[in-house]
């Protein structure tokens, strides 16, 4: 790297030109002390991008054997960020339109004049410092905001409250577009199994460094440290040079610690609530490596289809599995089963078992991870236990085991489901409660827990099997009771603190609910 960080290429075929050029680009005042290297070619130029990076190129459009537009298509794969001149002739004036195409910087005629030179020079060294700075900005507020907040909010399954800080931060990137890559290390626990603690975790460290400093050079976009050996990357360039750089990102990191990584992406997009999407497809699309490999970049899970002929409809009947296990629904869990292994054409070769084994298997992952759950940590089991399928000699022995093991699953799903629900019943209760002596509505309630009024009265009323308007009628009755217990409180005043202004229809409801009157209710308990 150089003092500057930013790094020329001159190519010329011609060796005079090459000079001439050379000390006139090292010459310039913001590239002092900047690398400026020099090829006779277009394959020597290409082999030394492969080595350095390389943030501007000024190349001749007219080079035997391979020409300067043939060079920089090959060089934009290399580096899809290097800012690229062209010199030419006056005669070869004709290949602006292929340099145009190209998304070349600029176009210079020979002779150049040093104004020229120097003019386009400091135009691109101020693009490049412009676009460093952003980048950097963009990293310093990401420490500021705790990316321990950022990772919770894509991992939450609806906004949190810690949406409107992310979104400010966010707003900056996704005005160009960006999208969500996660970066995963390959095969890191057996690989370093023998490795201490400490020495894990230094290795971890020089890995994360890697990745980072990798994402920085080349202004790719924020880097997060998630888990589970994983990173979060937040594109900063436009869609073609992100893909591009993913993929070089998987060969220079293998080159340097002989480990593999695989990446899944996201879709582009400048909306703020679609990011939180795209990293749920990130998910989705790593969560197929173990079936369609590793060490590779995964962009679409939901477009993956394997290409064995095995059960046509199996999409459809896996669906359907998901949604009974979501649902608690043993009976069509079976069916689906049955479906899958006997149907019209059971299979009889092993190897045709284990292939729909990893398809059903598979898709229930990659369906689960959309639901943002894990179907192996829920069932405590690796991504490979389905070779114990193997041990099994009938198609029956197999089917009772994956029985179990959905059963299983179904029930987990359900009981973390009804955990869930039954907190929020209980949060609801308690929000309820401390609010008895307001006027309390249900739009309240379901604005406080971010819910519409609708979502949350049908879900009140399966969960309680009661309306919610009832539910607050009787803890309003309830306290009613609790405060006749003390003869100072005078009635009116009692239906005044429960948030009730009109004594008469005060005692209607207490009557209609405790089938007597407040004053009988207190002569009844000799109060």
């Amino acid at each position: 790297m150089t003092d500057n960080g930013i790094n020329v290429l001159l190519v010329d075929d011609e060796a005079v030109d090459l000079e001439w050029l050379r000390r006139r680009v090292a010459g310039h005042e913001q590239l002092s002390g900047a690398s400026v290297r020099t090829a006779s070619s277009g394959f020597a130029a290409l082999n030394l991008m492969k080595q350095q990076r390389i943030d501007i190129i000024l190349s001749d459009i007219r080079m035997p054997i391979m020409s300067g537009t043939e060079f920089a298509r090959q060089a934009k794969e290399i580096n899809p960020q290097v800012s690229i001149v062209f010199i030419s002739g006056h005669e070869d004036f004709g290949y602006a339109k292929q340099a145009i195409q190209l998304n070349a910087y600029g176009y210079l005629l020979k002779p150049v004049e040093d104004g020229e030179l120097n003019a386009t020079l400091t135009e691109l060294c101020g693009k490049i410092e412009r676009e460093r700075r952003q980048h950097t900005s963009l990293t310093e507020t990401l420490s500021l905001v705790n990316q321990e907040l950022l990772l919770r909010w894509f991992n939450e399954s609806a906004p949190g409250d810690v949406e409107a800080h992310v979104r400010s931060f966010l707003a900056p990137m996704l005005q160009g577009g960006t999208a969500v890559a996660i970066v995963e290390i390959d095969d890191i626990a057996w690989k370093t199994s023998s490795s201490t603690a400490e020495e894990r975790r230094a290795w971890l460290a020089g890995a994360a460094g890697f990745i980072r400093r990798f994402a920085q050079e080349r202004n790719m976009g924020l880097v997060i440290d998630a888990y589970d050996s994983r990173f979060v990357l937040l594109a900063a360039v436009p869609e073609p040079s992100f893909s591009a750089l993913l993929e070089e990102l998987i060969r220079a990191f293998y080159a340097e610690f002989a480990f593999s990584v695989t990446i899944g992406t996201g879709m582009y997009t400048t909306a703020f609530d679609q990011l939180h999407d795209s990293y749920r497809q990130a998910q989705a699309a790593l969560s197929i490596k173990w079936i369609v490999g590793k060490n590779r970049l995964i962009k679409d899970a939901s477009q993956w289809r394997p290409k064995e002929r095995i059960a046509p409809n199996l999409e459809e009947i896996v669906d359907r599995m998901l949604k009974a296990m979501l649902e608690y629904d043993l009976t069509t869990i079976d069916d689906c089963l049955l479906q899958l292994f006997d149907g019209d054409h059971p299979l009889s070769q092993k190897h045709e078992i284990y292939d729909l084994i990893i398809r059903i298997t598979s898709k229930l992952h990659a369906d689960l991870r959309q639901l943002n759950e894990h179907l192996y940590e829920i069932l405590n089991w690796d991504a490979h236990q389905p070779l114990i399928l193997f041990q099994f000699e009938t198609v029956h022995d197999i089917l009772s085991w994956l029985r179990r093991r959905f059963f299983e699953l179904s029930e987990l799903l359900y009981l973390k489901r009804q955990r869930q629900k039954r907190k929020l019943i209980d949060d609801i209760t308690a929000y309820v409660k401390d609010r008895l002596e307001q006027k309390i509505t249900l739009n309240e309630v379901a604005a406080h827990f971010n819910f519409t009024p609708n979502y949350l009265g049908q879900l009140f009323k399966a969960e309680t099997n009661s309306l919610f308007s009832d539910f607050l009628n009787d803890l309003r009755m309830k306290r009613v009771c609790e405060l006749l217990q003390e003869p100072t409180k005078k009635v009116y005043e009692i239906a005044e603190q429960v948030g009730y202004k009109n004594i008469i229809y005060f005692n209607r409801q207490f009557k209609q609910h405790m089938g007597m009157s407040p004053g009988e209710y207190r002569k009844k308990h000799n109060i």
